[in-house]
């Protein structure tokens, strides 16, 4: 590139603000196990080199799949799942990947959800072992994409109401029905698919379990869905399954009822909690190294009094989410940490999240709103996390049930 030549009134060519920082005020993984540690940097590198391709995925609005299995390749699918087939990731290593690869790009970061948090613990939860044979290293490596179909285009917040049938037909299953937001839903792999029994007079009848298939099957549809404004580096499907059949081998024999799914939800939402974590680390960096970098009224940003204010804000708030995050994965490693407290964490750090962002966002003014100094894709990605794995509004009637002993749920 040639060395840029300053003219009147743009002194600069532009800025750099997307560098990570290691921002960690109070220390709070400044003890961290070596072993975590190696894992860490290894998902930032990762992550870094694969910013450029997804900013222009990001832009474009396409999912470079080349990308999901890189992070495959990395080995950093696992999402702290116990298996003996895989590598198993403390609480903390897996809480640092999710942080991280969204401090890159949140769209990887909701690969690394689905791929890992979902489909992959699934089928390591709750598959057979000739289940767990067929894909189990095959999703942890990225080889095949794996999709968690729960949501439906009528039930997101009440998916405990989900109406997709499965119906036993001699040697085989039959699914009917539709779910929506699906991330890899239509990725030519395999998908996930929670389903109501319908089969009168079976001790299973009008119970939900979970179905391995094949997205390649007759009669499953999986269409993209457009429009997006925010995890535009990673597609999520509309499916429509009409009577697609599947063997009686499909269901995976560990799922019972919905509890089954709730199991795999929780264990996900404090990858939400360090996803929040990853995004706002990016938006707080990118102001910082924008207030020392930018020039108005004869002096950097970062000499006005109400800009140290700010950044002195989101730095506090950035603290308290680190804080949160960590004593996650402390309880978790403890087998102490209860499905609410992981509620609680989401619940702060989307919302604080999304707080960071908008400050960063005005800190930077116009310059706020390019894809290349990142802090406009955050603000827009955070808003998918602060909805899935569920809504704030969610996770405050499962906590208040907690604390009050008393049930808002209608």
């Amino acid at each position: 590139m040639p060395e840029y030549t300053p003219i009147p009134g743009q002194l600069v060519e532009g800025y750099d603000v997307t560098a990570p920082q290691s921002t960690d005020y109070d220390a709070v993984f400044a003890d961290i196990p070596a072993a975590d540690r190696e894992v860490w940097q290894r998902a930032r590198a990762v992550g870094q080199e694969l910013v450029p391709l997804m900013r222009d995925a990001w832009d474009t609005a396409t999912y470079p799949l080349e990308a999901a299995r890189r992070l495959g390749d990395a080995d950093l699918f696992t999402d702290g799942v116990s298996h003996s087939a895989i590598t198993h990731l403390s609480p903390l290593a897996a809480g640092l990947v999710n942080m991280e690869i969204s401090r890159a790009d949140g769209s990887l970061g909701t690969v690394i959800a689905v791929q890992g948090g979902l489909a992959l613990r699934t089928l390591a939860l709750f598959g057979s072992p000739e289940q767990q044979d067929a894909y189990l290293t095959a999703l942890a490596a990225g080889t095949v994409l794996g999709s968690f179909a729960l949501t439906e285009p009528d039930h997101g917040s009440d998916s405990v109401s989900l109406e997709t049938e499965a119906r036993r037909d001699g040697d085989e299953w039959v699914i009917r029905g539709a779910k929506k937001w699906i991330g890899n839903g239509a990725s030519g792999g395999i998908t996930f698919v929670w389903a109501r029994v319908v089969d009168e007079g079976a001790d299973d009848h009008g119970a939900v379990r979970c179905f391995l298939v094949e997205q390649d099957r007759p009669g499953y549809i999986g269409t993209v869905i457009t429009g997006k404004v925010s995890l535009r580096g990673i597609h999520q499907a509309h499916i429509r399954l009409e009577d697609v059949r599947v063997p009686a081998s499909a269901v995976l024999p560990g799922t019972k009822s919905f509890k089954d799914a709730s199991t795999v939800l929780y264990s996900t939402r404090s990858g939400v909690a360090w996803s929040a974590l990853g995004h706002a680390t990016a938006c707080y960096e990118a102001a910082l190294a924008y207030a020392t970098q930018r020039v108005q009224f004869g002096k950097p940003l970062a000499k006005f009094q109400m800009v140290q204010e700010r950044l002195t804000q989101m730095l506090a708030d950035l603290t308290s989410m680190q804080l949160y995050c960590r004593r996650l994965a402390d309880l978790e490693s403890a087998g102490q940490l209860r499905p609410t407290q992981a509620s609680l964490a989401k619940y702060h750090n989307t919302r604080t999240a999304r707080r960071i962002a908008a400050t960063a966002r005005d800190l930077l003014g116009g310059n706020g709103i390019l894809i290349e100094n990142g802090v406009m894709q955050h603000m827009a990605d955070i808003e998918a996390i602060h909805t899935y794995e569920g809504t704030e509004s969610v996770q405050a009637l499962l906590i208040g049930r907690d604390i009050t002993g008393m049930s808002a749920f209608a």
